[in-house]
């Protein structure tokens, strides 16, 4: 596949923003480049390639520094993806339905169409569906989320879509750590439409740090470098990033959400209120409730904070596994409830 056949004709003549201090090496430098305060505790720029970072997450995925792309947080990530290959006014991309809004969000904010394939009952893609909208349609982006949010199920077979999709196939693995699934980070070398998305907001622990990943080929993060800010993360963020992963607690923190899932798991069981508790490979519950109105109100009562999904899933609220404290409160809360 040709890469830049998919890409838009003035992003291709774009010249990066280069900061000459992060591209070349020096020993002592005096710094007068860049209009700084020469005062302060955090007066210098970060260093715009985060170096440093790319190299330490290569050595953890077992790929190149130079497959990976660093933003603020993925959101960023997904909208400098929209824009290099969608050409506003004419473009479209594809996305599950349910899944995350974000796609939807930054294409419409484009001026790109938001082609939307739904999902069946078990919240898995009909593969006839996907064959026929996208040959009818020709999306030049496919933003496939798995596990995907809200419905925390896993998308098997993603190879297909990889084989079957002329454009770009972004992967998102925000939720990956808690699946026990296989990323699809070994399918790099095999895909050069490939993008995968990953997180340190989910089970890492560190949402507010705002610290995103892609991982492609050399070609596409050469892109993505090029159309991105010259200093999209701070430095306060990297560090954080890096002393994180030089601790190297993600089994830790996994194994914990684990243990408070299959307990919340088994609590949600034996409430009457609640229909349908959805399978998951992530850290939250889809929960299908027999009076969503009446639970969902009780809940913002105690302010309890959860994700109304109805009416675009029926009767359905997603919630997030806490930490013990949380859940029983939780817990406790549904037992109450009479309909």
């Amino acid at each position: 596949m040709n890469i830049n056949s998919l890409v838009r004709e003035n992003i291709l003549k774009l010249q990066p923003y280069i900061s000459f201090r992060d591209h070349n090496e020096f020993n002592t430098p005096t710094f007068l480049d860049a209009n700084e305060n020469p005062f302060g505790e955090c007066n210098r720029y970060p260093d715009s390639t985060q170096k440093t970072l790319k190299n330490k997450l290569a050595d953890l995925k077992n790929v190149s520094p130079k497959q990976i792309a660093v933003g603020n947080g993925s959101d960023e990530l997904i909208d400098l993806i929209i824009k290099i290959f969608c050409e506003p006014k004419k473009d479209s991309i594809l996305m599950m339905n349910p899944s995350f809004a974000m796609y939807g969000f930054y294409a419409t904010i484009n001026e790109n169409k938001v082609l939307q394939i739904n999902l069946d009952e078990n919240f898995e893609i009909v593969k006839d569906d996907f064959l026929k909208i996208t040959q009818e349609n020709l999306p030049k982006v496919f933003f496939l989320c798995s596990p995907n949010n809200p419905t925390g199920n896993s998308t098997e077979d993603i190879e297909f879509y990889l084989q079957n999709f002329n454009g770009i196939v972004v992967v998102d693995e925000a939720y990956i750590e808690f699946s026990g699934k296989k990323s699809s980070l070994e399918l790099l070398d095999q895909y050069p439409n490939l993008i995968v998305l990953q997180t340190f907001s989910k089970a890492w622990g560190i949402a507010g740090a705002r610290v995103g990943m892609a991982y492609a080929s050399e070609e596409i993060i050469k892109l993505i470098n090029t159309v991105k800010a010259p200093y999209n993360v701070n430095v306060l963020s990297q560090e954080l990033i890096l002393n994180s992963l030089n601790e190297n607690k993600l089994e830790e923190n996994v194994n914990k959400i684990l243990v408070e899932r299959a307990w919340l798991q088994d609590q949600l069981k034996t409430i009457d209120c609640i229909e349908k508790v959805f399978p998951t490979d992530a850290n939250f519950f889809l929960i299908k409730m027999k009076d969503v109105n009446k639970v969902y109100e009780k809940m913002l009562v105690q302010e309890i904070l959860t994700s109304r999904r109805d009416p675009a899933i029926s009767g359905c609220i997603r919630i997030n596994i806490g930490n013990r404290q949380e859940n029983e409160k939780l817990i406790n809360l549904l037992q109450n409830v009479i309909l």
